[in-house]
Protein backbone atom coordinates (compact mmCIF):
# COMPACT_ATOMS: atom_id res chain seq x y z
CA UNK A 1 0.00 0.00 0.00
CA UNK A 2 1.25 3.47 -0.88
CA UNK A 3 1.09 5.90 2.04
CA UNK A 4 1.62 9.59 2.62
CA UNK A 5 4.70 9.57 4.85
CA UNK A 6 5.59 13.25 5.21
CA UNK A 7 4.05 16.69 4.69
CA UNK A 8 6.12 19.87 4.52
CA UNK A 9 5.21 23.47 3.85
CA UNK A 10 7.59 26.37 3.27
CA UNK A 11 6.16 29.67 4.57
CA UNK A 12 8.76 31.79 2.75
CA UNK A 13 10.14 30.72 -0.60
CA UNK A 14 13.77 29.51 -0.29
CA UNK A 15 13.64 29.43 3.54
CA UNK A 16 13.22 26.44 5.85
CA UNK A 17 10.22 24.19 5.74
CA UNK A 18 8.00 22.76 8.47
CA UNK A 19 6.87 19.15 8.75
CA UNK A 20 3.23 18.82 9.77
CA UNK A 21 0.96 15.89 10.60
CA UNK A 22 -1.85 17.25 8.44
CA UNK A 23 -2.51 20.10 6.06
CA UNK A 24 -5.31 21.78 4.22
CA UNK A 25 -4.76 21.41 0.49
CA UNK A 26 -5.89 24.51 -1.36
CA UNK A 27 -5.93 25.08 -5.11
CA UNK A 28 -2.78 27.19 -4.58
CA UNK A 29 -1.03 24.35 -2.73
CA UNK A 30 -0.63 23.37 0.91
CA UNK A 31 -1.93 25.96 3.38
CA UNK A 32 0.68 28.69 4.01
CA UNK A 33 3.10 27.16 1.52
CA UNK A 34 5.32 29.73 -0.19
CA UNK A 35 2.82 32.54 0.15
CA UNK A 36 5.75 34.82 1.05
CA UNK A 37 8.93 35.60 -0.84
CA UNK A 38 12.09 37.65 -0.28
CA UNK A 39 12.54 40.22 -3.04
CA UNK A 40 14.89 43.05 -3.99
CA UNK A 41 13.62 46.62 -3.49
CA UNK A 42 12.70 46.48 -7.20
CA UNK A 43 10.59 43.34 -6.66
CA UNK A 44 12.86 40.65 -8.12
CA UNK A 45 12.76 37.33 -6.27
CA UNK A 46 15.71 35.85 -4.38
CA UNK A 47 16.63 32.17 -4.12
CA UNK A 48 19.27 29.99 -2.47
CA UNK A 49 21.16 30.01 -5.76
CA UNK A 50 22.45 33.50 -5.04
CA UNK A 51 21.74 33.69 -1.30
CA UNK A 52 22.26 30.29 0.34
CA UNK A 53 21.88 31.89 3.81
CA UNK A 54 18.12 31.86 3.14
CA UNK A 55 18.29 28.13 3.91
CA UNK A 56 19.07 28.93 7.55
CA UNK A 57 16.07 31.21 8.05
CA UNK A 58 13.26 29.50 9.95
CA UNK A 59 9.86 31.16 9.50
CA UNK A 60 7.25 29.84 11.95
CA UNK A 61 3.61 30.66 11.21
CA UNK A 62 0.95 30.57 13.91
CA UNK A 63 -2.38 32.36 14.19
CA UNK A 64 -1.53 34.87 11.49
CA UNK A 65 1.85 35.69 13.03
CA UNK A 66 5.31 34.91 11.68
CA UNK A 67 8.40 34.40 13.81
CA UNK A 68 11.69 34.69 11.94
CA UNK A 69 14.74 33.06 13.46
CA UNK A 70 18.25 32.17 12.35
CA UNK A 71 21.40 30.83 14.05
CA UNK A 72 22.92 33.27 16.59
CA UNK A 73 20.49 35.98 15.48
CA UNK A 74 17.73 37.72 17.41
CA UNK A 75 14.29 36.51 16.35
CA UNK A 76 11.50 38.77 15.06
CA UNK A 77 7.72 38.40 15.20
CA UNK A 78 5.25 40.21 12.97
CA UNK A 79 1.69 39.87 11.70
CA UNK A 80 1.05 38.66 8.15
CA UNK A 81 -0.45 41.29 5.86
CA UNK A 82 -2.28 39.93 2.81
CA UNK A 83 -4.49 42.94 2.02
CA UNK A 84 -3.70 46.60 1.46
CA UNK A 85 -1.91 48.56 -1.22
CA UNK A 86 -0.33 46.01 -3.55
CA UNK A 87 3.15 46.14 -5.03
CA UNK A 88 4.39 44.25 -8.08
CA UNK A 89 6.94 41.45 -7.81
CA UNK A 90 8.50 39.16 -10.39
CA UNK A 91 9.23 35.45 -10.16
CA UNK A 92 10.63 33.62 -13.17
CA UNK A 93 8.36 34.37 -16.14
CA UNK A 94 5.56 35.67 -13.92
CA UNK A 95 5.73 39.46 -14.04
CA UNK A 96 3.72 41.98 -12.03
CA UNK A 97 2.50 39.48 -9.46
CA UNK A 98 0.34 41.38 -6.97
CA UNK A 99 1.87 41.21 -3.50
CA UNK A 100 1.67 42.96 -0.14
CA UNK A 101 4.85 44.27 1.46
CA UNK A 102 5.34 42.93 5.00
CA UNK A 103 6.77 46.09 6.50
CA UNK A 104 10.07 47.62 7.48
CA UNK A 105 10.87 45.40 10.46
CA UNK A 106 10.86 42.14 8.50
CA UNK A 107 12.69 43.84 5.64
CA UNK A 108 15.42 45.08 7.97
CA UNK A 109 15.74 41.71 9.70
CA UNK A 110 16.20 39.86 6.41
CA UNK A 111 18.47 42.58 5.03
CA UNK A 112 20.72 42.31 8.09
CA UNK A 113 20.84 38.53 7.80
CA UNK A 114 21.59 38.46 4.09
CA UNK A 115 23.81 41.52 3.98
CA UNK A 116 21.83 43.08 1.13
CA UNK A 117 18.76 45.30 0.98
CA UNK A 118 15.60 43.21 0.59
CA UNK A 119 11.86 43.28 1.26
CA UNK A 120 9.43 40.52 2.22
CA UNK A 121 6.26 40.16 0.16
CA UNK A 122 3.07 38.09 0.61
CA UNK A 123 0.91 37.17 -2.37
CA UNK A 124 -2.12 39.46 -2.34
CA UNK A 125 -5.46 37.95 -1.35
CA UNK A 126 -7.41 36.95 -4.44
CA UNK A 127 -4.48 37.15 -6.85
CA UNK A 128 -4.04 34.08 -9.02
CA UNK A 129 -0.60 33.45 -10.48
CA UNK A 130 -1.65 31.27 -13.39
CA UNK A 131 0.23 28.11 -14.35
CA UNK A 132 1.85 27.31 -17.67
CA UNK A 133 -1.17 26.59 -19.90
CA UNK A 134 0.73 23.72 -21.53
CA UNK A 135 0.45 21.79 -18.25
CA UNK A 136 -2.58 23.34 -16.52
CA UNK A 137 -5.70 21.21 -16.08
CA UNK A 138 -8.16 24.06 -15.51
CA UNK A 139 -8.00 27.62 -16.81
CA UNK A 140 -7.82 29.02 -13.28
CA UNK A 141 -5.09 26.70 -11.94
CA UNK A 142 -2.67 28.85 -9.98
CA UNK A 143 0.09 28.86 -7.41
CA UNK A 144 1.78 31.22 -4.97
CA UNK A 145 5.54 31.75 -4.98
CA UNK A 146 6.50 28.15 -5.74
CA UNK A 147 8.76 27.95 -8.78
CA UNK A 148 5.99 26.83 -11.10
CA UNK A 149 3.40 24.48 -9.59
CA UNK A 150 1.40 24.21 -6.35
CA UNK A 151 2.79 20.95 -4.94
CA UNK A 152 5.88 18.75 -5.35
CA UNK A 153 5.74 15.01 -4.62
CA UNK A 154 8.65 12.56 -4.20
CA UNK A 155 8.70 8.96 -3.00
CA UNK A 156 11.03 7.70 -0.29
CA UNK A 157 12.02 4.91 -2.66
CA UNK A 158 13.29 7.40 -5.25
CA UNK A 159 15.57 8.96 -2.64
CA UNK A 160 16.76 5.51 -1.49
CA UNK A 161 17.62 4.66 -5.10
CA UNK A 162 19.63 7.85 -5.45
CA UNK A 163 21.40 7.42 -2.11
CA UNK A 164 22.40 3.87 -3.05
CA UNK A 165 24.51 5.45 -5.80
CA UNK A 166 26.11 8.20 -3.70
CA UNK A 167 29.18 8.02 -1.49
CA UNK A 168 27.36 10.14 1.10
CA UNK A 169 23.58 9.99 1.39
CA UNK A 170 21.59 13.22 1.05
CA UNK A 171 18.40 13.98 3.01
CA UNK A 172 15.03 14.64 1.42
CA UNK A 173 15.24 18.33 2.32
CA UNK A 174 17.70 18.84 -0.54
CA UNK A 175 14.70 18.53 -2.86
CA UNK A 176 12.12 20.51 -0.85
CA UNK A 177 9.03 18.38 -1.55
CA UNK A 178 5.61 19.08 -0.05
CA UNK A 179 4.37 15.50 -0.15
CA UNK A 180 6.52 12.42 0.45
CA UNK A 181 5.06 8.96 -0.09
CA UNK A 182 6.29 5.43 0.51
CA UNK A 183 5.33 1.93 -0.57
CA UNK A 184 6.01 2.15 -4.30
CA UNK A 185 8.84 1.43 -6.71
CA UNK A 186 11.56 4.05 -7.20
CA UNK A 187 10.33 6.82 -9.49
CA UNK A 188 6.88 5.25 -9.72
CA UNK A 189 5.47 8.73 -9.10
CA UNK A 190 6.57 9.70 -12.59
CA UNK A 191 4.15 7.17 -14.05
CA UNK A 192 1.10 8.46 -12.16
CA UNK A 193 -1.31 10.90 -13.78
CA UNK A 194 -3.95 11.22 -11.06
CA UNK A 195 -3.91 10.32 -7.38
CA UNK A 196 -6.32 10.67 -4.48
CA UNK A 197 -5.33 11.20 -0.85
CA UNK A 198 -8.33 11.29 1.45
CA UNK A 199 -10.86 13.34 -0.48
CA UNK A 200 -8.29 15.34 -2.41
CA UNK A 201 -7.62 14.52 -6.04
CA UNK A 202 -4.42 15.73 -7.65
CA UNK A 203 -3.00 15.70 -11.17
CA UNK A 204 0.69 14.93 -11.66
CA UNK A 205 1.50 17.10 -14.65
CA UNK A 206 5.23 17.58 -15.10
CA UNK A 207 8.54 16.10 -13.92
CA UNK A 208 10.59 18.46 -11.76
CA UNK A 209 13.92 19.50 -13.29
CA UNK A 210 16.50 20.05 -10.58
CA UNK A 211 19.08 22.81 -10.14
CA UNK A 212 22.16 23.56 -8.05
CA UNK A 213 20.01 24.32 -4.97
CA UNK A 214 20.04 20.55 -4.38
CA UNK A 215 23.82 20.68 -3.94
CA UNK A 216 23.64 22.99 -0.89
CA UNK A 217 23.66 21.37 2.54
CA UNK A 218 20.69 23.01 4.30
CA UNK A 219 22.42 22.94 7.70
CA UNK A 220 26.01 23.90 6.92
CA UNK A 221 25.56 25.62 3.52
CA UNK A 222 28.45 23.53 2.22
CA UNK A 223 28.29 23.01 -1.54
CA UNK A 224 29.32 20.00 -3.58
CA UNK A 225 28.67 18.52 -7.00
CA UNK A 226 26.26 15.97 -5.58
CA UNK A 227 23.55 14.86 -5.98
CA UNK A 228 23.33 16.57 -9.40
CA UNK A 229 26.47 14.86 -10.69
CA UNK A 230 25.05 11.38 -10.05
CA UNK A 231 21.50 12.27 -11.08
CA UNK A 232 22.91 13.48 -14.38
CA UNK A 233 24.18 9.96 -15.12
CA UNK A 234 20.78 8.28 -15.01
CA UNK A 235 18.00 10.81 -14.53
CA UNK A 236 18.57 13.22 -17.42
CA UNK A 237 15.63 13.86 -19.71
CA UNK A 238 14.73 16.51 -22.26
CA UNK A 239 13.53 18.82 -19.47
CA UNK A 240 16.75 18.39 -17.50
CA UNK A 241 17.80 16.28 -14.52
CA UNK A 242 14.54 14.94 -13.12
CA UNK A 243 13.65 14.20 -9.50
CA UNK A 244 10.06 14.49 -8.26
CA UNK A 245 6.76 15.41 -9.90
CA UNK A 246 4.82 18.65 -9.96
CA UNK A 247 1.20 18.44 -8.86
CA UNK A 248 -1.96 20.47 -9.42
CA UNK A 249 -4.73 19.97 -6.83
CA UNK A 250 -8.09 19.41 -8.49
CA UNK A 251 -10.13 20.15 -5.37
CA UNK A 252 -9.55 21.13 -1.76
CA UNK A 253 -9.51 19.19 1.50
CA UNK A 254 -7.39 17.88 4.35
CA UNK A 255 -4.59 15.35 3.94
CA UNK A 256 -2.86 13.60 6.83
CA UNK A 257 0.36 11.65 7.25
CA UNK A 258 -0.47 7.95 7.18
CA UNK A 259 -3.31 8.27 4.66
CA UNK A 260 -3.27 5.88 1.74
CA UNK A 261 -2.40 7.18 -1.70
CA UNK A 262 -4.73 5.85 -4.38
CA UNK A 263 -3.40 5.91 -7.93
CA UNK A 264 -6.39 6.66 -10.16
CA UNK A 265 -4.52 6.60 -13.47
Amino acid sequence: MIQLSNLTYYPIKACRGFDVAESQVERMGLANDRRMMVVTPAGEFLTQREYPRLALVTPAVKNGMVTLSAPNFDSLQFGIQSTGTPTSVNIWKSKDVSAIDQGDESAQWLSDWLGVSVRLAHVADGFKRKLNPAYAINADDHTGFADGYPILIISEESLLDLNSRLDSAVPMNRFRPNIVVKGCDPFAEETWKRIRIGGVEMALVKPCARCMVTTIDKDTLAKSKEPLKTLNTYRKQELGVIFGMNIIPLNEGVVKVGMSVEVLE
